[in-house]
């Protein structure tokens, strides 16, 4: 499987936790925003980072569909899926 930039940065960094995590801690990490808070929602910078956003989760919801990763807490309406690379996972980023 070919990996886009976005999902191989993803499972990189799950890949480096120590115990399960929820793949939306890393978003910031990955796209910070670049804008000031007070921007307004209709911001270029915030509507282009909005977008930045999305594509993670759609990276999120690839790398679980292609069995990189697996859930081993689902989301309790206090926190999302915490979720962990699987061996498939590994072999893709290797």
């Amino acid at each position: 499987m070919t990996l886009n930039q976005e999902e191989c940065e993803l499972l990189r960094l799950i890949s480096l936790a120590a115990e399960p995590v929820a793949m939306s801690d890393f978003f910031h990490g990955i796209h910070p925003p670049n804008f000031p808070r007070s921007a307004a929602d209709d911001d270029p910078d915030r509507e282009a980072w909005v977008e930045l956003q999305l594509g993670l989760y759609r990276a999120s919801i690839s790398l679980w569909k292609a069995d990189l990763v697996r859930i081993v807490q689902p989301a309790n309406g206090e926190r999302p899926d915490l979720v962990e690379i699987t061996d498939t996972g590994r072999t893709a980023l290797a």
